[in-house]
């Protein structure tokens, strides 16, 4: 779930408390290690650098591969184990130079298909968003989200499936050939009513998938690939059901479809490979799959309700007697310095037990090799930071910038969640 702002007015973002370089030059274990002094250490203006980070410049000036300053081209690495930025269906906080500042080279975001009705598709948020990042040179996946959660989904030959089909039509020729991944589906099972999560789920994206098929072939657009997207909730023990088996039946037997895309929000490293297992002998051996989101949300989740921790109490005497999900909603009510938003993730013990979670989730969809892309949320949203309660998912907590619970860096940027924002970099290389 992910968006930011702001630009340095030269263009350039100064660097967070460790440089790219240095982190990239840390294995990644020995770069987190880091991450107590950055949160014990680090200005209380909210600039996000820690004392001795200096000027957080690079110092010899160059570059990581891909990269170039602000605004100039960038050279995306093949699909092939790539960790890139995801910010859902609202890009309006993602700036390049946020992008630029993280080392990212792949973005996503979805589309809903709805929004086709009216007004002209390459103007749509989403779809401008993802078009100028691949004129930068960036890897680009766009998800298309057809969401019948209060509408029965739509047979072949009804008025509904014209209305399907037509915006289908309207959103091709401005992305076809442009985009570099595009997933037939968002989150099918979860935005299709609970009483539809049959055949007939599957029929409608068999045959969505069948004529996106037969207008890539038509127009020869063979730069973007294709994948079925995403599945939820296999580690759930009614996440695996025969519509699921249907659902990777289609995608093993379709030669046009590279793969599957999947959304393993979880509360372990062990639900996710419960995806991993479930999807991969269910494919081609030449077939890979996508992750456009991923997180311990719900293991956040599952803690909202905690007394705040006894050392942030302590340091903090506005938070003594409060439950977790109090204290984030306080952050988005009035946003915190950046040493106190790193003391709150530093002295809260299930968050801070699983500070390598980036790190270690990656690697598990790495070792396997079929592994084609990920990405992870850039930045905090409105939607996800707006009348927080503590039965609302703290999607705040993924988020590499946090411009609704941190205040601004000096340098521009928003404030960070240093954890992941260190470890993002430190994971783009691949080897």
């Amino acid at each position: 779930m992910g968006k930011g702002f702001g630009e340095n007015p030269a263009g350039t973002a100064e660097r967070p408390a460790l440089s790219r370089r240095r982190m990239l030059g840390m294995s990644g274990v020995a770069g987190l290690a880091a991450w107590g002094a950055v949160g014990c250490s680090a200005d209380d203006s909210g600039s996000g650098r820690s004392k001795d980070a200096g000027t957080g410049e690079q110092g010899n000036g160059s570059k990581e591969p891909g990269k170039g300053e602000e605004g100039s081209h960038i050279t995306a690495p093949p699909p092939v184990g790539i960790l890139g930025a995801n910010f859902n269906g609202d890009p309006a906080k993602v700036e390049f130079a946020e992008l630029e500042d993280i080392s990212a080279t792949w973005l996503r975001g979805f589309f809903p298909m709805r929004d086709a009705d009216e007004g002209a598709v390459s103007e749509k948020p989403q779809i401008k968003k993802l078009l100028e990042a691949g004129e930068r040179g960036f890897g680009t996946v766009l998800s298309l989200k057809f969401p019948y959660n209060e509408q029965a989904i739509p047979t072949p030959g009804t008025d509904a499936w014209k209305t399907a089909i037509e915006r289908v039509k309207k959103v091709l020729p401005t992305i076809m050939d442009r985009i570099d991944i595009l997933v037939i589906g968002n989150e099918p099972f979860l935005e299709t009513r609970k009483d539809q999560r049959d055949r007939r789920l599957n029929l409608f994206y068999e045959k969505i998938a069948e004529y996106i098929i037969a207008y890539r072939a038509e127009h020869s657009a063979r730069k973007t690939k294709l994948y079925m997207g995403a599945l939820n909730h296999l580690d759930w023990d009614n996440g695996q059901t025969g519509a699921t088996k249907r659902w990777m039946t289609f995608v093993k037997k379709t030669k046009d479809i590279e793969g599957v895309d999947i959304h393993p929000h979880v509360t372990s490293l062990a639900g996710a490979q419960k995806y991993l297992d479930y999807i991969l002998p269910r494919m081609r051996p030449e077939q890979k799959f996508l992750a456009t989101e991923f997180s311990l949300v719900l293991l956040w989740k599952e803690h909202q309700t905690d007394p705040v921790s006894a050392r942030f109490a302590e340091k903090y005497q506005d938070a003594q007697g409060k439950q977790v999900w109090e204290v984030l909603r306080e952050a988005t009510e009035q946003p915190f310095t950046q040493q106190k938003w790193d003391d709150f993730l530093s002295m809260t013990p299930w968050f801070a037990n699983n500070k390598t979670y980036l790190q270690d989730q990656l690697e598990q969809f790495r070792k396997t090799e079929r592994l084609a892309v990920a990405t992870y949320g850039v930045s905090q949203d409105e939607a996800m930071a707006t009348n927080f309660t503590a039965r609302k998912n703290p999607w705040m907590l993924n988020s590499l910038y946090c411009p609704y619970t941190v205040r601004q860096s000096k340098d521009g940027l928003p404030g960070r969640n240093r954890v992941w924002i260190d470890q993002f970099r430190a994971l783009q290389k691949t080897n």
